[in-house]
């Protein structure tokens, strides 16, 4: 497409883009399951109207929008409450998880540096199940991933003996997955503790799913272990709030057990011919709407608004556990919080799954093993009867040999 060289109405653009996404994701009928976190029109109210307020500042100036840098403090501030940070815990607000765990990587690795770790052979120990996201940001910083394979006991969660014995002097960091994202499993972080003190190694919380729904959970009696600053060896914590802080997308939390910790994160630069300028995250333009959405959404919400819609989430989740299962499916592990993976004994999930994608169902897979794979909105307590009828119907026809061409399960 070359740009125009005379401009259309607005209206006639406007009527393109939507016929444009008549063939996306049907997110708003609840038929998605990846992606977008729909917590009712409500929310997404609140997203829009206070996005709009503030989407032309920018939050790499905090003297010239002092309210910003006041929403993102206080958004830092709700964050650290709900997840138990001590007396002097901070952080700051990034465009999403990947984000955030690039930070957080960033910070470790020059704290390991500050403090006589080997700067040759830095090296991060996580297990098989952490987000892909370590392994991009280790690629950009010339670091070593080393996976771990889970437990072998169907609890699909890491073992902290195995990752301690992948811990070496040149390690810069342990990671805990709260939950992860294959298998919705909270990792045994206490234990991880326990090595990383042990070990005298950072150890990272990569709650971007769960950060923000399993301390609701747990006010709701979901019998959440700990998993966030309550664990003394947490060092920092990555939880993002357009998951399930239900705020739009484009904001992350990246949280530190101090603000000595914190200190090793910003980019701090005046050597060059401009102002001398310090960055907090990897962007340098932070867009004002993320920001101020963010806080509108939590305000809005408070704690009674999510455990709402955090206990709604679960409920769905057992419901589609108990229809799954009548249907011959295996849960994978205990999942607790908005994921669910499951499997069958006897037919190929990736069958499935192209089955339940030809009837209209965006959701995703778990590779190892080969499972279907859900993550759960409130909106879906709405379609799980609907949903439960298409994936029987999904299975007869794989069982029956009328499954369509295979659909490939890849997201990108």
């Amino acid at each position: 497409m070359k740009m125009p060289q005379h401009g259309r109405d607005w209206s006639e653009v406007k009527a393109d883009m939507v016929a444009r996404g008549g063939g996306d994701a049907a997110w708003r009928d609840g038929r998605t399951a990846v992606y977008v976190f729909n917590a009712g029109e409500d929310v997404s109210s609140v997203q829009h109207e206070a996005y709009g307020m503030y989407m032309a500042e920018n939050g790499l100036g905090p003297l010239a929008f002092p309210s910003l840098a006041q929403m993102e403090k206080e958004v830092i501030a709700m964050g650290l409450e709900l997840l138990h940070g001590p007396e002097g815990a901070t952080g700051a607000m990034t465009s999403g998880g990947t984000d955030s765990i690039t930070m957080a990587i960033k910070t470790a690795r020059d704290y390991a540096r500050a403090n006589g770790r080997p700067r040759e052979g830095a090296n991060i120990v996580l297990a098989q199940s952490a987000h892909l996201a370590f392994d991009k940001a280790a690629h950009l910083m010339d670091i070593e991933i080393r996976r771990v394979p889970l437990k072998t006991d169907g609890s699909y969660e890491a073992d902290p003996a195995a990752m301690g014995e992948a811990v070496n002097d040149a390690t810069i960091m342990m990671v805990g997955s709260a939950p992860s994202f294959p298998h919705g499993i909270i990792d045994p972080i206490a234990a991880l503790g326990a090595v990383a003190a042990k070990k005298n190694v950072w150890l990272h919380v990569d709650a971007c799913v769960g950060g923000y729904f399993a301390p609701f959970a747990r006010m709701n009696g979901v019998p959440v272990p700990p998993f966030d600053f309550e664990v003394p060896q947490v060092h920092s914590m990555s939880a993002d709030l357009h998951k399930y802080g239900y705020c739009a997308k484009g904001a992350s939390t990246v949280l530190f057990r101090s603000e000595a910790l914190y200190e090793y994160m910003p980019f701090d630069m005046a050597s060059w011919s401009g102002a001398p300028m310090k960055t907090p995250t990897l962007a340098g333009t932070r867009p004002g709407g993320a920001i101020s959405a963010a806080w509108a959404v939590m305000n809005t919400l408070g704690i009674d608004g999510y455990r709402e819609k955090q206990g709604l989430v679960c409920k769905t989740r057992e419901r589609i556990e108990e229809g799954v299962k009548q249907l011959g499916f295996e849960i994978l592990g205990n999942p607790m919080l908005g994921l669910v993976a499951f499997r069958h004994p006897e037919h190929h999930a990736f069958a499935i799954y192209g089955e339940i994608y030809r009837r209209g169902w965006f959701t995703s897979v778990t590779k190892e093993p080969p499972s279907l794979h859900l993550m759960l909105s409130p909106k879906h307590a709405d379609v799980v009867d609907a949903y439960l009828a298409d994936l029987k119907a999904s299975v007869d026809a794989v069982a029956a040999g009328k499954a369509g061409p295979k659909v490939e399960a890849r997201y990108s």
